[in-house]
């Protein structure tokens, strides 16, 4: 939390001292803008073949589904202590030459493994390893239970990336100056990080953390702009997580899970603009909004 607010606070610095020197034009499209948002999402999850590893077992729990985990609405996400806790969305980004922008951002997701999951078991378990499976399995069919076998990133599947987008002007109401909407459209990649819970084989962790993996994504949406510093956006993202080595037991790096797997998501975010001098986005003589 103290990271995101550090960073938010140094932009506002800048940007405001820039806008000191500078009679700024208010075109977002153009170079020189810098952007940022903050806002919470919805994910969904394709089923997965789920591969554990530790001590006396090896699985592979083929087309296991998961969900998300979001919080009720309430004071969680508007209490600067708790903004963190849901699962959210953060970026910050420039507009480095027209219509295109490069960004960092991170996406709090939240991947939970389903109760009572119907899966095929595939594998081995050491007799006297688990108390509930034993020996050799191939394809058989098992239903979890949750106080006997249990996975999730819900403490945070975190996929910090990198994107590069491109922005385009929808509509601009003639009379109406202080609005406009743009959509967008960009691809990214980045790693993921995780802290993992897991229960099974007479084992039980809770937010064991692990650079876990890596990403693809791309993204589409709208931006709904205000006057010259204020937006809300409202975009759909899909991409695909390849988890390749989840560390599941804090005191055995052994002991670990591995899986791939789609997901698409859904966000609202509350976003700012800000306009640096820049040769085509710092000049008085432009058009003012």
């Amino acid at each position: 939390m103290k990271v995101y607010l550090i960073l938010f606070s140094l932009v506002f610095v800048f940007s405001t001292n820039a806008q000191k020197r500078y009679k700024k034009p208010k075109n977002s499209l153009k170079t020189g803008t810098f952007y940022g948002y903050w806002g919470y999402n919805r994910s969904a999850y394709t089923k997965t073949n789920l591969h554990v590893v530790g001590t006396g077992f090896d699985l592979t729990l083929k087309n296991a589904k998961a969900t998300d985990n979001p919080l009720p609405i309430g004071s969680t996400y508007i209490n600067p202590a708790t903004l963190t806790v849901p699962q959210f969305n953060a970026r910050l980004g420039y507009i480095f030459k027209d219509t295109w922008g490069i960004s960092i951002g991170s996406e709090h997701m939240k991947y939970v493994f389903a109760d009572n999951n119907a899966v095929k078991l595939d594998g081995f378990v050491t007799p006297g390893a688990d108390s509930v499976w034993s020996g050799t399995y191939q394809d058989q069919p098992v239903t979890t239970k949750r106080e006997h076998f249990h996975y999730e990133n819900s403490n945070g599947l975190n996929y910090i990336n990198v994107q590069l987008t491109k922005f385009k002007e929808v509509y601009r109401p003639r009379m109406r100056q202080w609005f406009r909407i743009n959509g967008q459209f960009g691809v990214g990649a980045g790693v993921l990080f995780s802290y993992n819970d897991f229960k099974f084989a007479n084992h039980y962790s809770v937010s064991n953390p692990t650079v876990s993996g890596m990403g693809i994504s791309i993204q589409a949406g709208l931006r709904f702009e205000f006057g010259k510093h204020f937006f809300i956006q409202p975009d759909l993202q899909t991409g695909w997580n390849w988890q390749m080595h989840v560390r599941t037991n804090p005191n055995d790096r052994n002991w670990y899970a591995k899986h791939n797997y789609f997901y698409g998501m859904f966000g609202t975010y509350a976003g700012f603009m800000f306009y640096i001098k820049a040769k085509k986005n710092g000049c008085d003589s432009c058009p003012q909004w």
